[in-house]
This record gives structure tokens, C-alpha cells and sequence, in this order.
């Protein structure tokens, strides 16, 4: 996998660190946990910004269909977790936080038991409150996110989850099931006839024959779903794959694209269990392949991944839930200092004529006002015994899931992707090497494969 840590030295450095690891509670004895699902409508407004306005995508012109938060708080432990999945593109920075903040105070636990993470919708909002804020001090062109909105939706997302506190359920066991998804997600780098890379293959490139007939390369062809439940009981199922979701976008036609149209196709199935579904670490894996970019491919894309989740379901077994140990590990990703990435290069960009240019700007330096006071994020992650839960920040690629699952080669490592997103471009570091041309300006970090092992290695150890 390119990585720079082999496998025996990553576990060796989980020996070292089991035995007292940052960010790890003690388990209860004998705890009974309860589940509370929530769910909150976060579709924007006619006319607003989609993608930041960080890309040629319109504003929203149409609903085509809602976008929404769905989650979880899961109490029973030192203190309550919340994991929610929001029909968002990405969320930025101090608007991170304001979210796990705010869904912090209304589930009576701290900031980083919060695990947000973004299905990452291109037709759909992208907010980063500090990068607006940067704009209209320059008097940019360019429009981001409309702030009171945000703050609307991170309130309503809390009030669901208050509300649901009161109905929360018994939790006694947890299910894990898996299945292939087939003929759904390819690379975004592939070989040329001459063995050269490219990395072109996005997520609307399978009408290119060249494309379409490379292998589908590095991909975890294994869509992951883990379920709590009351006795026999289900109560709730929470899906993870590793690909980026657009059928097609630029449109400004909001839709929760076809994860969140299958999520609600599973949903329909069994109204009793709630379906959460959530995008793993898919930076550098696209539809690409399968996909041209046809409107009539969206339901065919929906299919095959609801087929997945159905076989996952019909796959699912169960183990009395003993334990949910939160995990966190820093993470320190430096920011990047290329031409055109220092604090100079950017601050003259917002002078620019293209809003695009402006909002990338505006971005990357809300990005390194943070980076620059020395701020971290955090790898949390959530230990079931029999499975384990993991968030990563950014378009982390997906080397990085498939080095997690490796790390606990006996156990069920799910991992979500899309949380802290301000770096944009989580990449390995072949990609650098060979000039990945998706880091050229969604990239606000440097190389991370260091950070981002060492921190997966000490949230994945297994304690003595």
C-alpha cells in the first residue's frame, strides 16, 4: 500500500502503545447502554451556495430530494457518544466545531465524543463560517455559506437529538455484516497503455474507453454495516463504503445522490430499524469506471448499492454489546507551503476576478489560521471488542481504510471518512511522487502518511 510503516512495524508500535494509549477510557462492568436515533432535515434553500461556490456547481435552483443528519447517541459508558451522517459535501473548520459543540451540549458529553462526518454530496452545501467571514471583509465576490442558515440547521440537528433522548432503547447486542458491492467503484488512478499513472478517473469518466477499460485498482470492494439491537430486536444500522457519491452533480439540483436514495430505499424496507449511512475514506475512489455521468445511471448506482446493504443485512451476526470504549488520538497535518499555499499567495487571491479562485482562497486560509496556532485534529474511535469504528479527516484516500482494517486483522474495522474537512486531500505519499494532479488545489496539507499511521495505530491497539 505504499505506506511507510510496514505492517510489522505498525503492530509493534500497537504492542508498545496498548498498554497506555492517549484518549481511552476504562470499560464498565456491567453497563446497559441505550440508543437514541435522530434525524433532521439540513436541505438549503433555493439559491444558495453548493460546494462552497469553491467550483463551477450553480446554486441550488431545485430540491430534487432532502438532504438530512442522521444519527446516534449511544450512552451507557464514562459519558454518551453521538455519531451523526450529514447529506452535506463537507464541513470546515470552526464550523466543525460549532456542530460538535452544539450537539456536545445537548447530549451532555464532550466535543470530541462527537463524530460528524459528511456524506460528501457535491450538489450540497459546504460550510466553513471563517472562510465566509474572510470573504466579506475583502468584499469578495464569491459567497461560501449563508451563516444564519448554518446556524439554523446545527440547532435543529440538536433538538432532534434532545428530543430523542426521551425515547431512547435498551441496546443488549451489536450485528456485523458485510457484502461486495459489485461493478460500483474504481480508482481514480489508473495506467495508460504505456504503464504511465493518470488520475482523471472521476466520478462521471465511464464513457472514456481508456477508463473505462483500466482495472478498477485500489478499492475495499466491502460495504460494512453495523447494527444495535434489544434482544431480537433491531433498532438502528449504520452503512459505510468507501466511494465518492455523485452520479452526476454541477446541476444545482440538491440531492442526497444515490447512497442517500438507497439509505431511504432500506429505510422503506423496514420502517423500525433507522438506517444511517455514512462515506468511508473514498478520497481517491470515484464511480468512474461504471459511470458516464447519464442521468438513467443514478437509479442503476442506487441498486447496487442497496443490493450491498441488503446482503450486508442478511449477513448480520450478533454478539452481546459489553463494551464501547471511546478512543482519540491527535493528529497534527501540516499545512501546506507550496507556491500558491502560503498565507501571501492566498490573502493576493482573494483580490482575484474568478470567485472560484476567491473561495479556494478564502478556504485555505481559514485552514492555516488554525494550522498556524498549532491546532490538531483528533482520530476518534469508537471500540465495540467486536468491532471498531473509526473516523478520518478530510478526502482521506482509501489506503488509509485498508491499512485500519489490517491493524485488526481479526476484527470488524469500519471506517468512515469526511470529518474534519479542512484539509481537503488526505493523500499516501506515492501520490505526491507522481504528481497526483487531484492534489493540485484541494490540498491545503502536505505528506501525512506518518500522522495519519501513527495515529490509526494507536487507536486501533488492542489493550492488555
Amino acid at each position: 500500500m505504499h505506506l511507510p510503516l510496514t505492517r510489522r512495524d505498525a503492530l509493534g508500535m500497537m504492542a508498545a502503545l496498548s498498554g497506555g494509549m492517549f484518549g481511552v477510557e476504562s470499560p464498565a462492568a456491567e453497563t446497559e447502554f441505550r440508543l437514541a436515533t435522530f434525524s433532521a432535515d439540513v436541505t438549503p434553500p433555493l439559491g444558495h451556495p453548493l460546494l462552497a461556490g469553491a467550483t463551477v456547481t450553480p446554486p441550488a435552483s431545485r430540491i430534487d430530494d432532502p438532504l438530512f443528519a442522521k444519527g446516534f447517541v449511544l450512552s451507557g459508558g464514562e459519558r454518551p457518544i453521538v455519531v451523526v451522517s450529514v447529506d452535506w459535501c463537507e464541513i470546515r473548520n470552526d464550523a466543525y466545531d460549532r456542530w460538535r459543540d452544539v450537539l456536545a451540549e445537548a447530549a451532555g458529553t464532550s466535543r470530541e465524543r462527537v463524530l460528524v462526518t459528511s456524506i460528501h454530496q457535491h450538489d450540497a452545501p459546504l460550510p466553513d463560517l471563517e472562510a465566509q467571514r474572510i470573504l466579506e471583509k475583502h468584499g469578495c465576490q464569491a459567497c461560501l455559506f449563508d451563516l444564519e442558515f448554518h446556524e439554523r440547521v446545527v440547532q435543529s440537528v440538536a433538538k432532534a437529538l434532545r428530543e430523542s433522548l426521551a425515547r431512547s432503547q435498551r441496546v443488549t447486542h451489536i450485528g456485523i455484516g458485510q457484502a461486495q458491492v459489485k461493478e460500483l467503484a474504481s480508482n481514480r488512478r489508473y495506467l495508460d497503455a504505456d504503464g504511465q499513472p493518470h488520475f482523471d478517473r472521476s466520478s462521471m469518466s465511464g464513457g472514456d474507453s481508456v477508463k473505462h477499460n483500466a482495472p478498477e485498482g485500489t478499492v475495499d470492494p466491502w460495504l460494512k454495516t453495523l447494527s444495535f439491537w434489544n434482544g431480537e430486536t433491531p433498532l438502528s444500522a449504520l452503512s459505510t463504503y468507501a466511494i465518492h457519491p455523485m452520479s452526476y452533480w454541477g446541476t444545482g439540483w440538491v440531492t442526497s445522490d444515490f447512497p442517500g436514495l438507497a439509505r431511504e430505499r432500506r429505510q422503506a424496507d423496514d420502517r423500525k430499524v433507522f438506517q444511517i449511512y455514512a462515506s468511508g475514506a473514498s478520497g481517491n475512489v470515484t464511480a468512474g469506471k461504471y459511470n458516464d455521468g447519464r442521468h438513467d445511471n443514478r437509479p442503476i448506482l442506487t441498486r447496487k448499492l442497496y443490493d450491498a446493504m441488503t446482503a450486508a443485512w442478511k449477513d448480520t451476526r450478533k454478539f452481546p454489546l459489553t463494551t464501547a470504549e471511546f478512543r482519540s488520538a491527535p493528529l497534527r497535518l501540516e499545512p501546506r507551503n507550496h507556491p500558491g499555499f502560503t498565507v501571501e499567495d492566498l490573502t493576493k487571491l482573494l483580490s482575484h476576478s474568478d470567485p472560484r479562485k476567491q473561495s479556494l482562497a478564502a478556504l485555505g486560509l481559514s485552514w492555516r489560521k488554525r494550522a498556524d496556532a498549532g491546532h490538531k485534529l483528533i482520530v476518534p474511535a469508537i471500540d465495540f471488542g467486536k468491532a471498531q469504528l473509526v473516523l478520518l479527516p478530510g478526502e482521506s484516500y482509501v489506503e488509509y481504510q485498508l491499512l485500519a482494517q489490517q491493524l485488526r486483522p481479526d476484527s470488524f474495522v469500519m471506517v468512515m471518512g469526511y470529518g474534519e474537512c479542512a484539509p481537503g486531500y488526505v493523500s499516501i505519499d506515492r501520490a505526491w511522487k507522481e504528481d497526483d494532479g487531484n492534489l493540485r488545489d484541494w490540498c491545503w496539507v502536505g505528506p501525512s502518511e506518518v500522522a495519519m499511521t501513527e495515529a490509526l495505530t494507536t487507536v486501533l491497539a488492542t489493550r492488555k
